[in-house]
């Protein structure tokens, strides 16, 4: 093995900093080689060590009394009571969907599902939440017909009903849309699989597809901005196979049951690199692997194709030695690979073998752990666009009477409101999705404000995907308080009590001291939010570097995005609640009263309505009263639960005025309200 010196531009490509590149050779002892070079590029990448994110995790409640597995595993696991226990997770794949959506989107199902099944836990639901620019423009109605065409191919085929989700619209998502989808899970094995590798001596199974070229350093490509180049990218953007992740997870959930495997770890961002990694540093020991061993789709590949490679539907097991053959027989089975292609150490050290040679050796601890973290300086005042938009007044508007605002009637301004995308119904994307397959979807995407499946006798689950960039902008802290608070509320209007939280924060480059306070902002509204209302964080994602070029070759970010994906407990999934109301209901206003709210309670800032009818993003959003929303909630699910509540339905985007007008479409019939 030799090492070999590099140009700036190779470190460069390589996802390193000089002085990133610099620690890499004090961990070695010695500068890199091709292949430790890829290896330390892709591991110490924002996608898989969170360098910039990691300090503003680190305040997000992680522990309640139902919490089984938390941050740090593949997915969270929480108890749901009676022995069943619930996996769950949100991912991105922003990146690869701007350059090939249907790829992009569809592999982005196929990685979430993994992380489930990897746990013991049978994959029994998806849901999906979706950012685009504005469908005027032809380049965004092909990545939005793409990404829906990808996430409806790979999770119809493998049998997964996709049961929730939103999309959303606004310009700054152009050219960078967002893709996050959530997977649900069921355990079926009496514990939960760990990922750390155990047992010296024991060998290392390689299960599943074949390894090829496709993929090639997507973890590194994954934390750098979109530019003009990036359509060039393809390479970076793996190709899946729905058929056979659906035999995969059958064989894995078998292997299980054995008991033979001791560890697993999926192969998705920085494919071997990171599997061998993260398994050897979890459990404190080494792998030597093989590349002559590993199934190959190309031939001639280099220790660094194969090291980086992100090829779909691959997976790898420590298994406990002379059992190799009972689980080898499972994968034969379900036409898949299962290869022994290396061993467990004692040495701390990922050892890459090919050829007799070593070609990679590298301490576990400096890829997996010993990452690179920059706290940086959060701005000591909020920016001046934020100043601005919190200057704004409604006095500004044209006055409101009896007949409707300016020139425009109420009924005119709410059919404008209903037309707009953010809106309108998404019955053209969800109708693409199998919503029915398992045959336990309780409540369908568009039925009701959170998805529900049956998942024990009469338990149910409910689940949500939610968030509003255009709050998050105006005011980051209040804008994710309302995320945490707009997710629970609608687990409760279905009559779902929340139990936990997986985010996905999607913001720009964290190198910008404007982006690096929004995303240190809204980590404080989350914290604070899901402490207040008792939901922990078990694990989530963090997608930066989320920016595209304007025409004059600007970097433009988008909106601060965090996303968060919430589940809760149906005691009796057949005392579900949806909007629609019935004729002779009384309809009541649950939550703040009218003329009695605290400063800032009541705010169009950031609102729906002033974006379509008044074409304003500006104003500051009310500040959510977290003690005021837990009460309603809990008021909520009570009187679902003891059968007085009839229908539910939360009031978000658009406002009272298009929760009624959504509860009457519900409903099919219309009310008289006074306000």
């Amino acid at each position: 093995m030799t090492a070999a010196p590099f140009s700036a531009t190779d470190i460069a490509r390589a996802g390193l900093t000089a002085q990133e590149y610099e620690a890499v050779v004090e961990r070695l002892g010695r500068p890199p080689n091709r292949a430790e070079l890829g290896m330390f590029g892709v591991m110490w990448s924002e996608h898989c060590c969170y360098k910039n994110s990691r300090p503003l995790l680190r305040q997000f409640p992680t522990q309640g009394p139902r919490v089984l597995v938390g941050p740090g595993e593949n997915a969270g696991v929480v108890d749901l009571g009676e022995g069943v226990a619930l996996a769950f997770k949100v991912e991105s794949h922003n990146h690869p969907s701007a350059i090939e959506p249907f790829q992009g989107a569809a592999t982005g199902v196929g990685g979430i599902l993994r992380d489930i099944f990897t746990l013991g836990a049978r994959p029994v639901a998806l849901l999906n939440s979706l950012r685009f620019g504005p469908l005027e423009d032809a380049r965004n109605r092909r990545l939005l017909e793409g990404v829906v065409a990808g996430i409806s191919h790979y999770g119809n085929c493998v049998g997964v009903p996709t049961i929730g989700g939103e999309v959303c619209f606004a310009p700054t998502y152009s050219g960078n849309p967002l893709v996050n989808v959530m997977a649900l899970g069921i355990l079926e094995t009496p514990t939960v699989m760990p990922s750390a590798a155990r047992g010296l001596g024991n060998p290392v199974l390689y299960v599943g597809a074949t390894t090829g070229r496709d993929g090639m350093g997507g973890a590194s490509f994954a934390s750098a901005e979109l530019t003009d180049q990036s359509q060039a990218d393809r390479p970076a953007v793996q190709v899946g196979d729905p058929f056979l992740e659906k035999c995969l997870i059958e064989a894995c959930l078998e292997a299980f049951q054995t008991g033979a495997v001791v560890a697993a770890q999926d192969m998705g961002a920085a494919g071997l690199t990171c599997s061998t990694a993260e398994m050897a540093a979890k459990g404190g020991i080494g792998i030597d692997l093989d590349l002559d061993l590993v199934p190959a789709r190309e031939t001639g590949m280099l220790p660094v194709e194969y090291l980086l490679s992100e090829s779909q539907e691959r997976m790898l097991f420590v298994v406990e030695q002379g059992r190799e053959a009972e689980v080898q027989a499972i994968f034969q089975r379900w036409g898949l690979h299962a290869v022994a292609a290396g061993r467990v150490t004692a040495e701390p050290v990922v050892r890459i073998f090919q050829k007799g040679q070593v070609v990679a050796e590298v301490p576990a601890l400096a890829l997996a752990e010993n990452t690179p973290v920059y706290p940086r300086e959060v701005l000591s005042e909020p920016p001046a666009y934020a100043q601005a938009a919190w200057a704004w007044t409604p006095a500004t508007l044209p006055p409101d009477t009896e007949a409707g605002v300016g020139a425009q009637s109420w009924g005119e301004m709410l059919l404008t409101l209903l037309a707009s995308p953010n809106l309108a119904a998404k019955t053209w994307v969800y109708r693409q999705y199998d919503q029915q397959v398992q045959n336990n979807t309780a409540l369908r995407p568009g039925q009701a404000d959170a998805g529900v499946i049956r998942v024990a006798g009469q338990r149910g689950v409910a689940a949500t995907m939610d968030g509003n960039g255009r709050l998050v902008y105006l005011d980051p802290y209040e804008g994710a308080k309302a995320a945490v608070a707009e997710a629970a509320r609608n687990l409760s209007c279905v009559g779902a009590e929340p139990l936990a939280v997986t985010d996905n924060l999607n913001f720009g480059s964290p190198e910008k001291p404007v982006v690096y306070w929004q995303l240190a902002e809204a980590c404080r509204g989350l914290a604070d939010a899901c402490r207040a209302l008792e939901t922990p964080v078990t694990g989530g994602n963090v997608s930066l570097y989320n920016e595209t070029r304007d025409a004059a070759g600007t970097a433009v970010a988008i909106y601060p995005t965090p996303v968060v994906g919430m589940v809760g407990l149906l005691p009796d999934f057949t005392r579900r609640c949806t909007p629609a109301w019935a004729a002779g209901q009384r309809v009541y206003l649950l939550g703040l009263p009218w003329g009695n709210h605290p400063p800032r309670g009541v705010s169009l800032g950031g609102s729906e309505y002033l974006a379509v009818v008044h074409g304003q993003v500006t104003g500051r959003p009310a500040a959510v009263d977290l003690a005021l929303e837990k009460q309603v909630q809990h008021v909520c699910r009570q009187g679902i639960a003891a059968g007085w509540v009839q229908a539910a339905h939360d009031v978000s985007e658009g406002g009272l005025l298009v929760a009624l007008a959504e509860m009457a479409i519900a409903g099919r019939i219309g009310a008289e309200i006074t306000l």
